[in-house]
């Protein structure tokens, strides 16, 4: 198995809900570890630079409005298949759709509101990554 990088988000419905130590809990209870992290609020500039690849999506402009709506917390998580193991506690998308006991299903209100961000392939999670932490900013063991 592979150790791998991946970008987290919990997004602002999950952190007004204060559950960022339960999802938190989740990822090291399941083997990944926090590289970096920081609380931050995305300006209308950063939010529309992330989710640039959905720019011609009718969804755009409310993921944007909905992600400096309030404060996120970005993180950097490692370990074993990071970007698979992260996706799957996660859950899908639509938390109607989630299985029980993911992230989703347990924290998100709608498909909208869907409580975290995960890289979804390693040439994302390279990307996603260097837009909010740059190299040295990134634990290493």
């Amino acid at each position: 198995m592979a150790v791998e990088r991946t970008l987290s988000i919990i997004k602002p419905d999950a952190v007004a809900k204060n559950v960022i130590g339960k999802i938190i809990s989740r990822f090291e209870d399941n083997g990944l570890r926090i590289a970096a992290a920081r609380m931050k609020l995305l300006s209308q500039k950063e939010a529309e630079g992330f989710y640039a690849v959905h720019r011609e999506r009718p969804f755009f402009n409310d993921l944007v409005k909905f992600m400096i709506s309030g404060p996120v917390m970005i993180m950097v998580l490692e370990g074993e298949n990071a970007i698979s193991q992260n996706r799957n506690l996660m859950g899908a998308t639509d938390p109607k759709k989630a299985d029980k006991g993911t992230i989703r299903a347990d924290f998100a209100e709608s498909i909208d509101a869907n409580a975290v961000h995960g890289s979804d392939g390693p040439d994302t999670a390279a990307t996603e990554i260097a837009y909010f932490f740059p190299a040295l900013d990134v634990y290493t063991r």
